[in-house]
């Protein structure tokens, strides 16, 4: 049997829709604060965390950590590899998709 189909190329870490959210947004933004993500995807810190921590281990994300004053700040970035593995991820999905019919 063939692995031809395009499921085979979709990228099982972005199947996860926290996950996808999360680089879905940082591949418009680049850099986003954790709140910004956190608010904009409406989820949980514990669970923008762990999906955070779970894009960091696989190269996708850096999580910065910063100081304004005496306020933490926390920061996602999608990194190049991050970026790729998206992109590919995308074109999957487009291609199990099929072209858009116009209704």
């Amino acid at each position: 049997m063939s692995s031809s189909h395009p499921r085979h190329r979709l990228d099982d870490l972005l199947q996860n829709p926290v996950r996808f959210s999360v680089v879905a947004a940082l591949d418009r933004a680049g850099t986003l604060s954790f709140r910004e993500v956190r608010d904009a995807l409406e989820v949980t810190d514990s669970a923008l965390s762990k999906q955070a921590s779970a894009l960091e281990a696989a190269g996708y994300v850096t999580v910065g950590k910063a100081h304004v004053g005496r306020t933490p700040r926390t920061s996602l970035t999608l990194t190049r590899a991050g970026r790729l593995a998206w992109q590919a991820h995308l074109a999957a999905l487009r291609e199990i998709a099929g072209p858009v019919s116009s209704s």
